[in-house]
């Protein structure tokens, strides 16, 4: 008797004991799966459609949203092809808009939009006077920036409504941009068969891809103009943020912003971020006389690259949120422009006023003005090739 209830008892322990171990396995699996999409290996990636504005020419606008399981979201527009939002969690999860930009379709359509999350082209940055000659042949852009041409001219790729569809990818979701510029757009020549694809994946990264082709020789760089601010669009300046840019050379340039041809070291100048540095720390410092030029730091650097792939750029850091900004890229050169030029007559999502410094932008590109510098590399496209570039843009907090 007494055997026989010890058998029992031990079978009903062992059956609790069971019970108790595949409750610790389901509860184990749950917390697994939840920290495994924290850490981005699997998860929810996500992707809306809605509709943003209309055109004056009564073409509508649309804006995608994306999103992923560690609470990155990026909101696209088909104008411009322009991040209008991306919304990052800080060292304590707390979500902000980490990128300037407006609340509406009228915003970007304003004369005072500098070039908020657009694609930029066909020539992003500068040519001096708008002039270049190629296989012989002088070709004249407008001068939209005097005395220079700026960023692919009066309506460029930035005023444009790209056609769109969603793409999805083995631990990505994205949206594909794409249009065809006529040949003799913005007096370029050739029609370019331009491609821009951005997806986001479960690592809070944000890839741009970029292809083209032409019917005819001619130039192209492409980049996005996102201004990025770590602590949240509409907080304030970015002085405080930390830099650092895996380049010992930079273009300096004329009064007029257009590089001179030199390639000259930043070691013992402001322009030096080979090491992670406050922003404010010299951007005042108006005996160096690039600073004067550019109201601050508005240059190329030039990468130290070591093969023709993905390789780390740029290193931003904000000590407030924590938040950290990685860019990789396969360019030969980055611009750090630090929003010198905003004056506070355009307001954005937050509904506040952006200030001179209250974003910065990192274009990943060809150097500027490369057409008229053999020095520089070549960014000519011809019919038979393919322009092909990437940039990535990677969150994460310190």
């Amino acid at each position: 008797m007494h055997t026989t209830a010890a058998r029992t008892g031990i079978r009903g322990r062992v059956a609790r004991l069971a019970v108790a171990i595949l409750v610790a396995i389901a509860t184990i699996g749950l917390l697994g799966m939840s920290a495994s999409d924290a850490s981005g290996s699997k998860g929810h990636l996500d992707v809306k459609r809605e509709r943003f504005g209309t055109m004056p020419d009564g073409t509508v606008v649309h804006r995608y949203t994306l999103t992923n399981a560690r609470g990155m979201e990026v909101k696209l527009i088909t104008y411009g092809g322009a991040i209008q939002s991306l919304r990052v969690p800080d060292r304590h999860g707390r979500k902000a808009n980490v990128t300037l930009g407006f609340s509406t379709l009228d915003g970007y359509l304003s004369t005072g939009n500098p070039y908020f999350g657009c694609i930029t082209g066909r020539y992003a940055n500068r040519i001096d006077e708008g002039r270049f000659t190629l296989d012989g042949v002088t070709y004249q852009l407008a001068i939209n920036n005097p005395p220079n041409h700026l960023h692919g001219g009066n309506v460029g790729f930035d005023k444009r409504v790209w056609d769109a569809e969603v793409v999805r990818g083995k631990g990505t979701v994205g949206v594909r941009f794409h249009r065809v510029s006529p040949d003799n757009e913005e007096n370029y020549p050739g029609a370019l068969d331009t491609t821009v694809t951005y997806t986001l994946n479960n690592h809070n990264a944000l890839r741009m891809h970029y292809q083209a082709t032409t019917t005819e020789p001619t130039i192209v760089n492409l980049t996005n103009h996102a201004y990025w601010n770590l602590a949240g669009e509409g907080s304030g300046d970015i002085n405080d943020h930390k830099l650092r840019l895996n380049a010992s050379h930079f273009t300096p340039v004329d009064s007029t912003l257009i590089p001179t041809g030199a390639i000259d070291p930043v070691a013992g100048t402001p322009m030096d971020f080979t090491r992670s540095t406050r922003i404010g720390k010299r951007i005042r410092d108006y005996g160096f006389q690039q600073l004067q030029f550019g109201r601050g730091y508005d240059h190329n650097w030039v990468l130290d690259r070591h093969g023709s792939g993905l390789e780390l750029a740029a290193r931003l850091e904000d000590p407030g949120s924590g938040r950290v900004l990685e860019v990789l890229t396969d360019q030969p050169g980055i611009q750090f422009y630090s929003g010198n030029f905003l004056d506070g007559t355009v307001v954005g999502t937050s509904g506040r006023a952006y200030r001179q410094g209250d974003g910065l932008a990192l274009e990943t590109q060809h150097y500027p003005d490369s057409p008229n510098h053999p020095n520089f590399p070549s960014t000519v496209l011809r019919p038979g090739d393919r322009y092909d570039t990437t940039s990535v843009y990677r969150f994460s907090t310190d």
